[in-house]
């Protein structure tokens, strides 16, 4: 059978002027994120007391806000006001893995908070000689690449698939759909991608679950103060991690292994949270809850007028 070189996504169809409405509030959203994400970044570039661990972090999580939207946000609102709406092999391979990518990502990130913060908790006489800017930087590259070059090689996979359908049940193109297109026998895929997950994902989210225990151990074991000053720089991140789990457990479990059947709006609703949801609210969440980063954003804000 011929192999397909463009894809159609199919819940665009019959919208009428609900595109119109549609393409407002995603154009609204997506400034939104551009601008509390830029804002963020800035703010700790710019200030050089924020040039700690934690705040590298915090900046990295805004700044892959910033790329995994690039690569879902343009295309969507391109979408709502085109008649048609196909997209060509290649750039359907590429939206993919840069959101697959932006999801690694983030749990690398999240991790590497957590790390901090169990050292921060646990050993704090020795925490500035553990975690280095430099550690951090060297962390932060070695696990955002490695996931990225297994994507990768996931995505070549799948291009050199034989598709037999083109049509897509998504806002977005997504890997494993895209594999469920195919005619040929996808066992190999299927088993690189659950290693993918494991690595990128499951143990990331397990380490990140054992520094959040080890944490509340030495807190129950300390006074109210000690208790007090740690929550306060953990629940930020736990709030965060507990949106994206949520937001990805959702999407992994209604793609892969349960076949309900539900209304369109709601399965588009949760395929897209991961994409709209965290980008916001983890900008809002720091701003909120550090100081530093909260004044030298208004500062901007202010500035800018």
């Amino acid at each position: 059978m011929e192999n397909k070189t463009y894809f159609h996504f199919m819940l665009f169809k019959n919208l009428g002027h609900v595109r119109y409405a549609l393409f407002t509030l995603g154009f609204v959203l997506y400034c939104v994120i551009i601008i509390l994400n830029v804002l963020i970044i800035l703010a700790i570039y710019l200030e050089r007391t924020l040039h700690q661990p934690m705040y590298i972090l915090i900046s990295c999580m805004s700044l892959n806000s910033v790329y995994g939207t690039a690569a879902f946000f343009p295309r969507l609102l391109s979408d709502l006001l085109s008649d048609t709406h196909t997209i060509s092999t290649e750039a359907c391979l590429i939206q993919s893995f840069v959101i697959y990518s932006y999801l690694t990502n983030e749990f690398a990130t999240l991790m590497l908070m957590a790390f901090d913060r169990f050292v921060a908790i646990s050993k704090p006489l020795h925490y500035h000689n553990i975690v280095t800017l430099r550690v951090i930087t060297v962390l932060i590259f070695i696990y955002w690449i490695f996931p990225m070059l297994c994507l990768a090689i996931s995505v070549l996979l799948t291009s050199r698939l034989t598709m037999c359908d083109d049509k897509l049940w998504k806002v977005y193109c997504y890997n494993y759909e895209i594999v469920k297109l195919s005619c040929a026998n996808n066992l190999i895929i299927n088993i690189w991608g659950f290693f993918i997950l494991i690595i990128s994902a499951v143990i990331p989210l397990c380490l990140i679950l054992y520094s959040y225990v080890k944490i509340l151990i030495i807190c129950k074991r300390s006074s109210s103060q000690f208790r007090s000053k740690a929550y306060q720089t953990c629940i930020p991140h736990i709030v965060i991690l507990l949106n994206f789990s949520i937001a990805i457990i959702s999407e992994v479990t209604f793609s892969r292994f349960v076949n309900l059947e539900m209304s369109t709006g709601l399965s588009v609703i949760l395929s897209m949270e991961f994409l709209v949801v965290s980008p916001i609210l983890n900008p809002l969440v720091y701003a909120l809850n550090f100081t530093d980063i909260r004044k030298k954003m208004i500062c901007f804000v202010k500035a800018s007028r």
